[in-house]
């Protein structure tokens, strides 16, 4: 079977979640109880939801002594980059968060020096409630012989602490809900990192040596686009990537890279900074004063955050990566993340108060790209490697405000220049 059929059969088998559909029934096969060791019935269903593409949801019961157990697995690729999630839990609202887990994120709790190590328990779609239950339950288990009396005590009274509930995946695949969408969840940080060489391992994932010495094509690369086999982000079927450094006018070099998929048609794009990171922050203020200013390019960094202060909205760093689009495309891209991808908006998930603050915010940004509303733009790039059009270049623009600063510690730490030594170093 070629490697195209093996995806349009894959497709076929992970489908997208609808009650309607009544081809999409579970699979149920008979497995051992490890409750009473008895015979009861797994229900496995391979379907896909957004964010976290294709999934394995598994649900167990035992007629014999009544034990349930749900998991859940995911069976889509691992992203690029590795999530740390950490949320400052005060009240039982914060509880109640809905916490997407993959069996390969660990979860600590700094106060009570408890930690859940990866890969110890199953992928769970649960609250943060009932994520500390189940290790409630697990701790439970052989407890005269465990002797972990106070720090069963304080898991079974977590929600009187004030507590950080911290979930670090290297695979990129976990999430916790933020009930303030699309505004700011003050209370949950989420952070993207890089993994090491024991993260891939861990995961199971190979890194390709290159033992060839950098050459100095960079006039070739100019003039060239490069091609390279990779797999679509939506249906994981074999793709075409494009890549090509391009100048952009009164900037900098970046390295734009493009895929196309012929089998279901999505198309992305990404960029990346072709040169280092600048010494200086930067902050660009865009008053928004009539439709045209939709049409100015832009160039958004994967380490550049999007702020909109009259709908009180901040997109953190990462969130969309890099991007090379238009202000009109940046605004649909931020209602498609915010919206029409969100899965808390749709299913069980849903609440009618979420969904018409979010389907609210949706309308606004529809007006903002009409002109409807008196808005400002801001672009905060820490590593000063994004860029909105100046449509007066070379004379300055009276309705955008470009800023300089020095970065933050925080931000330092963020972009890993604390630990980066670049003095003393000699050719040997």
């Amino acid at each position: 079977m070629s490697v195209i059929e093996e995806e349009r059969v894959r497709g076929a088998v992970f489908k997208d979640i609808n009650a309607e559909d009544e081809d999409q029934q579970p699979t149920v096969i008979e497995s051992l109880c490890m409750n009473c060791y008895e015979n009861g019935s797994t229900r496995l269903l391979l379907t896909k939801i957004p964010f976290f593409k294709e999934i394995i949801i598994s649900s167990f019961s035992c007629p014999h002594c009544n034990w349930t157990n749900t998991e859940i697995q995911s069976a889509g690729r691992i992203q690029e980059q590795g999530v740390l999630y950490t949320l400052q839990v005060k009240t039982k609202e914060d509880m109640n968060r809905e916490v997407v887990k993959s069996d390969s994120a660990s979860t600590r709790i700094p106060q009570l020096d408890f930690e859940i190590p990866a890969f110890t328990q199953k992928g769970s779609l649960s609250t943060i409630e009932g994520l500390l239950d189940r290790a409630v339950v697990g701790l439970e288990q052989d407890q005269p012989i465990r002797k972990v009396c106070v720090l069963f005590v304080h898991l079974s009274e977590f929600h009187k602490f004030d507590i950080n509930c911290i979930i670090d995946d290297p695979s990129g695949n976990s999430f916790i809900e933020n009930p303030f969408a699309p505004q700011k969840d003050t209370a949950l940080t989420v952070t993207h990192y890089k993994r090491t060489p024991e993260h891939n391992a861990a995961l199971g994932i190979e890194e390709e040596e290159n033992d060839e010495k950098p050459g100095n094509d960079l006039d070739a690369m100019r003039n060239e686009v490069l091609v390279f086999n990779t797999n679509c982000p939506e249906c994981n079927a074999p793709a075409n990537t494009n890549m090509k450094l391009v100048q952009i006018p009164h900037f900098k070099e970046v390295i734009i890279m493009a895929t196309n998929c012929d089998s279901c048609g999505h198309r992305t794009n990404e960029v990346k900074s072709g040169g280092a990171t600048e010494e200086l922050g930067t902050r660009i203020t865009l008053h928004l004063t009539d439709p045209s200013d939709m049409s100015r390019d832009l160039l958004k960094s994967e380490t550049c955050s999007v702020l909109i202060p009259e709908l009180e909205f901040e997109l953190g760093m990462a969130a969309l990566g890099g991007k090379f689009t238009t202000l009109e495309g940046l605004l649909k891209d931020i209602k498609d993340l915010i919206v029409s991808k969100n899965p808390f908006m749709c299913g069980d998930s849903s609440t009618a108060d979420r969904a018409e603050k979010l389907e609210l915010f949706g309308q606004k940004i529809d007006k903002i790209i009409a002109g409807e509303m008196d808005v400002h733009i801001i672009l905060d790039d820490p590593a000063g490697n994004s860029y909105l059009q100046n449509v007066y270049a070379p004379d300055p623009d009276p309705e955008m405000k470009i800023e300089k600063y020095t970065r933050t510690f925080e931000q330092n730490e963020d972009l890993g220049l604390n630990d980066m030594k670049t003095e003393g170093y000699a050719e040997k």
